[in-house]
């Protein structure tokens, strides 16, 4: 495995990207590929994009892989840049994929650069999201809410793209602005909107912990620019499976529900760090865990 944190460093901190690492136990011997002796590399590098679902399913898959004595670095990266590290083989592999629609353009730009290994959480959504008390259920119902402004998260992330699709496309959001912003910052508006009952619009997806801590509900979407329920899925670099056998394994058999998935976001909104949140979900979920990890020996 190449070491992307050096290679790309000034890509990255150009885009004021997050580095996060984890790591346990240590073998000197590995560098993504199989060691002299024949033994198994026990570094392994997963990326992620910097959204809540993803920080939630990457840091717990990777405190799994901990566990078993892998040595694990954790990178938060721009989507397209999370893409293109795996395609290159300068990060192992991810848990991040949201399809068919959310990264449609960097599926179809590096799809055939990795290997999938399918689903790993089912029913995810994008859309936009308004607290429950709006008197507004449609796109087409919306005229001057919130300013006209839709508050988004990065830019370049798909449910920024299609909200920006949204309103070349429906004619009653002719003057209408999508905001960009991070996915923080959204979270922080809405909870200051929702206690003083003020209209707001977001860019939101599904899971996440919004849904737990507020009374929200998606808007209609009758031109259906936002597109059907998706799949997340984990993408691996080529060559994994022969380099790493058992992590290609337990990445292969990763796959949780949306209600897990909020747990850990939950825990992650009120404080907890993401490391100590995924040990915590890991150590009470260890049934799961054994699911994933069944066929290591």
């Amino acid at each position: 495995m190449a070491t992307w944190n050096l290679k790309r460093a000034g890509l990255i901190s150009g885009l004021a990207l997050s580095l996060f690492a984890a790591g346990c136990g240590s073998d000197d011997s590995g560098d993504g590929e199989r060691d002299s002796a024949g033994e198994d590399s026990k570094e392994i590098e997963l990326a992620y994009v910097e959204w809540d679902t993803e920080v939630a399913s990457t840091h717990v898959i990777g405190k799994v892989l901990e566990d078993l004595g892998y040595d694990v670095t954790l990178t938060a990266l721009d989507n397209a840049i999370m893409w293109e590290a795996v395609a290159n083989g300068e990060a192992d592999g991810m848990v991040a994929a949201w399809l068919p629609n959310t990264h449609a353009e960097q599926y179809e730009a590096y799809g055939d650069q990795v290997e999938s290994l399918g689903v790993n959480l089912e029913g995810a959504k994008i859309g936009l999201v308004v607290p429950e008390y709006m008197d507004v259920n449609s796109i087409e119902d919306l005229s001057d809410e919130a300013g006209q402004t839709i508050t988004g998260i990065e830019p370049g992330a798909g449910v920024v793209a299609a909200s920006e699709d949204a309103v070349e496309t429906y004619d009653n959001l002719d003057g209408w602005s999508v905001q960009t912003s991070s996915s923080g910052a959204m979270a922080t508006e809405l909870g200051s909107a929702i206690n003083n009952e003020e209209d707001i619009i977001v860019t939101g997806w599904s899971p996440h912990w919004k849904f737990q801590a507020y009374d929200l509900k998606y808007l209609e979407d009758p031109e259906g620019v936002f597109g059907d329920a998706e799949t997340i899925e984990t993408m691996v670099r080529e060559g994994l499976e022969e380099d790493m056998p058992e992590a290609y394994t337990v990445l292969d058999n990763f796959q949780w529900d949306t209600a897990a998935m909020e747990e850990v976001m939950l825990e992650i909104s009120e404080g907890a760090d993401p490391k100590q949140a995924a040990a915590d979900w890991v150590e009470a979920n260890q049934d799961k865990v054994d699911e994933w990890t069944k066929d290591v020996e």
